[in-house]
């Protein structure tokens, strides 16, 4: 809330710096004071200032330095500069560099107030039309809850229970199943629907990275580390953090998630200071944890703090009934991206797709409809405009149950083959074109005894 925004004061003259707190603090907002310029930097660092007010002309730093340097590492955050010095070439210089607005001592507290206020909310506008854009352009993005099988009438029931709530959540289910989709419904049914949603694939990132990427880091806490960082729980502070895969993550790793979930505390990389967020987890999984956790590879009571409320999202095999629906939606979706466009399938493709048995699931349908357009020469997609897969007669399901001389296993195993081909041995390629994370890709080549390079190399 705008009344309780946070901002940092910064005058050289600690008598000036209380005195525009206590104006500021009046009109109710939070605020920190310093006179010491060269310390600013840190204090900037270590809090979450929702705008700067610092002083032009001081020892140490200057305030053009501190906008510098604060519009560096975060281009939103409003910055207004003090000055008794007030000429139009150091207002001109002060909004070239980023500032929101420059004030002239002495001002009356009325002044200060209506400019403070006018640059947060320009800030909050630009911040929201900025989150609104990345949200419209990410392409993992999809707000349409598609499907009329009993199982997913289901999930909507446990969605509905789920409204205006503010619990943990855990969605389990194979890859590609939609749990993504699922998540952010859940954040905009909820009380946090108005701020950030997060999402991070925890198996893409290595454990160092991944650390950094969700608590932060200091200057200096590895090699490479040439400034402090932010990470996306304090970002996502007040909003919404979707962890996938997390069973993926080392129990070292889990210790650490486990403080911050339990405790809404954390220390960046590198850092000593705890630093507090509310942030609601909704985490993911394509693995049964209770499974991980008797083999020791789960920690039990991290289950427990991120399960309060447990969503299985079933396989499209076993939702068959919802593949017409999903076909006409991706195919809206694709005729709009492509601009091309395509009035439906043919009814032996429609046969061939709701045959198929679908490893992949939702976003190998999805996948298969886009080569399908792409192929298609008519106004309708047929079964030679398909995936060769999807036509195939042995990839099919036969009265529910899966044709006994292709299993799952069997069917995963010849994709993973049939995928790293199609992509000459590109393994990130591949697994992003399956839907899966890189490190499942090794396991699963592993478990089935799949080369990850040419035979013969």
């Amino acid at each position: 809330m705008e009344e309780k925004a946070k901002i940092f004061v910064l005058d050289d003259n600690l008598d000036m710096a209380e005195t525009i707190g206590l104006m500021l603090a009046r009109a109710g907002y939070q605020c920190t004071v310093s006179s010491q310029s060269t310390k600013a930097l840190e204090v900037i660092a270590e809090s979450q200032f929702d705008l700067i007010l610092t002083d032009l002309r001081m020892p140490g730093l200057s305030g053009m330095e501190i906008l510098e340097h604060v519009k560096k590492e975060n281009p939103t955050l409003p910055v207004i500069i003090l000055t008794g010095y007030a000429t139009v070439d150091a207002a001109v210089e002060g909004m070239r560099k980023g500032a929101a607005d420059f004030l002239s001592k002495p001002f009356h507290a009325d002044e200060l107030v209506l400019k403070v206020k006018k640059a947060l909310t320009h800030a909050k506008v630009l911040d929201e039309n900025r989150y609104l854009r990345d949200e419209i352009q990410s392409a993992s993005f999809s707000p349409k809850i598609v499907g009329n099988s009993e199982a997913m009438k289901k999930i909507l029931e446990d969605l509905e229970h789920l409204k205006e709530t503010d619990c943990r959540v855990l969605l389990t289910g194979e890859s590609g199943t939609g749990k993504e989709v699922i998540a952010r419904a859940i954040h905009r049914m909820s009380p946090r629907r108005k701020e950030k949603f997060f999402a991070v694939n925890c198996v893409a990132l290595t454990e160092t990275l991944l650390e950094s990427e969700l608590f932060g880091h200091e200057k200096g806490a590895f090699t490479g580390a040439i400034s402090v960082k932010k990470g996306l729980f304090e970002l996502a502070d007040r909003g919404t953090l979707y962890l996938d895969e997390i069973a993926d993550t080392s129990l070292a790793f889990q210790a650490k998630l486990l403080r911050a979930v339990e405790e809404n505390e954390l220390k960046r990389v590198g850092g000593i200071k705890n630093l507090t967020v509310d942030v609601r987890i909704i985490a993911a999984t394509n693995k049964d944890l209770k499974k991980e956790i008797a083999k020791g590879s789960f920690r039990e009571d991290l289950f427990y703090r991120l399960s309060v409320v447990h969503i299985h999202l079933p396989p499209l095999r076993e939702r068959k009934e919802d593949i017409p629906l999903l076909v006409d939606h991706f195919l809206q979706k694709l005729s709009h991206k492509m601009a091309k466009k395509i009035e439906g399938v043919s009814r032996q493709a429609m046969d061939a797709l709701s045959a198929y048995s679908w490893p992949g699931n939702i976003r190998e349908l999805e996948n298969a409809l886009e080569r399908g357009m792409i192929m298609a020469s008519g106004g309708s997609i047929c079964p030679e405009d398909l995936p060769l897969s999807t036509t195939d007669p042995l990839n099919t399901v036969e009265n529910g149950e899966v044709n006994e001389l292709t299993t799952i296993e069997e069917l995963e195993k010849d994709l993973i083959q049939k995928t790293l081909l199609e992509c000459n041995w590109n393994k990130s390629l591949a697994a992003k074109k399956i839907g899966i994370g890189r490190r499942t890709l090794y396991d699963k080549a592993m478990r089935f005894g799949i080369p990850l390079k040419p035979q013969g190399d």
